[in-house]
């Protein structure tokens, strides 16, 4: 019988539907929501699936116990009666890597990770029999939230977050997380029959993010994960879960597009895009904003440009926002997103979002304007017969 563990996806504040969604499309049932955490059930698999699949959690935890406690004594007692010697061995490092308070009694983080960790550690030398641990084994990372004085122990099975796909070796001076970068290109609803743009793409994340959609790669394929080594799971089931995840790859033909005016960022995300293994499927242009025609239909754009807190002056970028929206209107029949934190953006913009969304990208607090326009009219079957008709007939003539 497989054991069952309580998951935690872990999400930027505003994105916590989209993960869970992510999960009950993985196969595994939600049992609670909340903000920046989808709680949910599952065996090993799931914990393997979480991090290979899921592409708007920051990370997922196992979670240990929940508790109440007011004074450091309390959290030192409900901490050691947790079944921590069913997950971590003998010879285990368990780091109390990180701690979040809010709204509690016990404010001071660095003597709740050393309570932790000496409960922990007593609590496995008892079940052990040891007066000592040497901690030279696999690292067991232990979470530790406390909210409104409930405390919340988990153990983290990423490791570096999930964000970090292991492409973006560089990023110019105002990256966007390849997890928020996924979750704009999901929340547009583009799909690769339709064109794809980014007219600000910097260092290429959002446009390779699209790419990775679009062929059904799995984010977590290049990424090591912290848990790999835990007794929890079989010689040789994570790269079991690799094979399979690259058998689901898909086979379609797309080219999506990302441009920019600054000739270094393209550099940048042409080798980033390199390294996601999506060379073929994307393509970047050096384009100035107020240059960018097309007679393509249909088409999404999804952007991440600059706004003031992080670049210039608000002043300077005025301009910017008022052509962006002169271009972005221009483009007949398409639906264009845009994220960002400049004040008054739809005034500026000119035109009113049909939709807007709170995101928070890292600390800053950001606004998703989603503008949708037409769907591509619904295609009869006869033209999709004739289509590939004539696609067969290209190939035997090759």
């Amino acid at each position: 019988m497989k054991n069952e563990y309580n998951l935690i996806a872990t999400a930027a504040f505003g994105l916590e539907s989209l993960v869970k969604r992510e999960v009950e499309q993985l196969g595994y049932p939600i049992t609670a929501t909340e903000n920046g955490r989808v709680y949910y059930t599952g065996d090993s698999e799931a914990i393997i699936d979480s991090n290979l699949w899921l592409r708007c959690s920051d990370r997922v935890l196992l979670k240990i116990g929940e508790f109440k406690a007011e004074t450091f004594d309390e959290l030192y007692e409900q901490t050691k009666k947790l079944p921590w010697q069913k997950y971590i061995p003998k010879n285990g490092a368990f780091p109390a890597a990180k701690i979040t308070s809010v709204k509690s009694k016990l404010f001071s983080k660095s003597d709740g990770q050393r309570i932790v960790k000496k409960a922990v550690a007593d609590k496995l030398m008892a079940a052990y029999k040891t007066r000592t641990l040497p901690e030279t084994g696999a690292s067991f990372p232990i979470q530790i939230r406390i909210l409104k004085d409930m405390v919340t122990l988990s153990l983290d099975t990423s490791g570096s977050g999930l964000h970090k796909r292991g492409y973006r070796q560089y990023g110019n001076e105002a990256p966007i997380k390849e997890t928020i970068a996924a979750a704009l290109v999901m929340l547009s609803r583009w799909t690769p029959s339709r064109p794809f743009l980014d007219p600000m793409c910097g260092s290429g994340t959002i446009v390779i993010e699209a790419a990775l959609i679009g062929k059904n790669i799995a984010p977590g394929l290049n990424k090591e994960f912290v848990s790999e080594s835990w007794p929890m799971f079989r010689i040789g089931q994570w790269e079991q879960a690799r094979r399979e995840a690259r058998l689901k790859e898909n086979d379609l033909d797309f080219r999506i597009i990302g441009s920019d005016i600054d000739a270094r960022s393209l550099k940048q995300a042409r080798t980033n895009a390199e390294l996601a293994g999506v060379t073929d499927y994307v393509a970047f242009q050096r384009i100035d904003l107020k240059d960018i025609r097309t007679k393509k239909k249909y088409g999404v754009i999804v952007t991440n440009p600059p706004y003031g807190e992080r670049i210039g002056e608000i002043k300077t970028l005025t301009p910017l926002y008022r052509e962006m929206g002169r271009v972005f209107r221009s483009l007949d029949d398409w639906s264009y997103f845009i994220i960002t934190a400049f004040p008054d953006f739809q005034k500026v913009f000119g035109e009113k979002a049909t939709k807007n969304r709170k995101i928070y990208n890292s600390t800053i607090k950001t606004y998703f304007y989603e503008y949708f326009g037409p769907l591509p009219p619904r295609r009869k079957p006869r033209e999709d017969r004739a289509e590939r008709a004539d696609n067969e007939k290209d190939e035997k003539q090759e």
